[in-house]
């Protein structure tokens, strides 16, 4: 393709975005390529901002450089931007009040944080999902002060060991009776949270937050059970939603559930020439025999170089599959994670789920669907070929025989 259809537009500055820019150059693409993103920052990785960034104070680990963007890859980059409206019909995408013309549209707009509308805006509660709040939270976390977390998943988690570990006194409050069960299934997601306690950070479970206590500044966390836990410093990190509200009336199918994007197979929207890639996007995963949205840093780089090739040569686009893959870094722990949480059979084959050290897998209707480690960085991705190769349960269990002493099943994680 030589771009005599028109600009090539990515919407969207993020890791999916970059990586289908790229990919959009080093397969051949020769027209204009335009890359639209909200913040001011160049691309950047997000999973160090609640890990190393916040730990160590290191510099933002920009993904490519101005001068790569617009004079190596020759891309008209729009920074500080925000697209408002997509209109199918003039093949137009509005950014900032002006009409920018499309042959083909990528959309790659993340998720945006969700909010408790309950909580008062008071200094010293953050979120952490871009780099300015990553910069803002770093300034205020130091050695003896008082962190509340809200929400104990994956950014939660981080988070509250980042603050653990810069000195700080820090209590994790989760709504749900044990954590992490949408992502690791109920024994597994206990047994991972389980390291909050061993390394003294207080976990909270069916915490209800009611409310903040201060004026200007928080000083506390108030729960509907009447405790009110001290914080200098609120970090709230309770999942994310789909940033595609500004296509509602574009024709772009969006998810009832949650707003997202509704893609087929090969990532296109129900608007001709429209792709998407990324956590903003539901699509059905044939690999995994299930309608999927992914928020994770593997599948954005991969599904955003995909994304951008269908698009660009949809004579030979083909489908998009992967076995979801994703790590999270706590107390200086690795908890790695493939493929789907949804089983009827979870068991710990290796290791002691009480200590530090283990490996769980998920079975569904016969076949090995899942697996999650802690520190158990090669095996895991054994796990992941297993899924991708449709194993059994019983040929997984046969390659890679159980080494635990006392196998440890749990109860359906359904």
């Amino acid at each position: 393709m030589n771009g005599d259809g028109g600009a090539f537009v990515v919407v969207g500055a993020s890791l999916a975005g970059l990586r289908a820019v790229e990919a959009a150059r080093s397969d051949g693409y020769q027209g204009r390529i335009v890359l639209v993103g909200a913040e001011a920052h160049l691309p950047y990785d997000r999973p160090p901002l609640s890990k190393n960034y916040l730990l160590a104070g290191a510099e933002p680990d920009f993904l490519s450089t101005e001068t790569e963007l617009r004079e190596v890859l020759d891309v008209d980059l729009r920074l500080s931007s925000t697209a408002t409206s997509l209109n199918a019909d003039r093949r137009t995408v509005t950014v900032d009040g002006a009409e920018i013309p499309y042959g083909k549209l990528l959309i790659a707009t993340g998720a945006t944080p969700r909010r408790l509308p309950q909580l008062a805006p008071l200094g010293g509660v953050h979120e952490l999902r871009t780099l300015d709040d990553a910069q803002r939270v770093r300034k205020e976390i130091s050695a003896g002060c008082r962190v509340a977390v809200i929400g104990a998943g994956f950014i939660g988690a981080e988070t509250a060991s980042s603050a653990k570990h810069l000195g700080a006194d820090v209590v994790l409050l989760e709504a749900a009776d044990a954590p992490l069960v949408r992502a690791l299934g109920e024994s597994v997601g206990s047994a991972a949270s389980a390291l909050h306690e061993r390394n003294g950070v207080r976990l909270v479970l069916s915490a209800r937050v009611e409310g903040l206590v201060g004026e200007d500044a928080v000083r506390g966390v108030r729960l509907a059970d009447g405790e009110v836990i001290p914080a200098d410093v609120v970090v709230i990190g309770i999942g994310v939603a789909p940033a595609a509200a500004w296509l509602r009336g574009s024709g772009v199918d969006l998810h009832p559930r949650d707003g997202g994007i509704q893609c087929d197979a090969l990532l296109r929207t129900s608007v001709p020439d429209v792709y998407a890639a990324g956590d903003v996007v539901h699509w059905p995963n044939a690999i995994m025999d299930s309608a999927m949205r992914l928020e994770n840093w593997t599948n954005a780089a991969e599904m955003g170089r995909h994304a951008a090739r269908n698009a660009l040569w949809p004579e030979t686009a083909v489908p998009y599959s992967t076995v979801p893959y994703f790590w999270s870094d706590w107390y200086g722990q690795r908890l790695q994670f493939v493929g789907t949480a949804d089983a009827d059979h979870v068991e710990f084959v290796s290791g002691d789920p009480e200590a530090d050290k283990w490996v769980a897998l998920y079975r569904d209707a016969g076949r090995l669907v899942g697996a999650a480690a802690l520190n158990e960085r090669r095996r895991i991705m054994k796990y992941r070929r297993m899924i991708s190769e449709r194993l059994t349960w019983e040929e997984a269990l046969t390659r890679f025989p159980p080494d635990s002493p006392g196998r440890t099943p749990s109860a359906s994680t359904s």
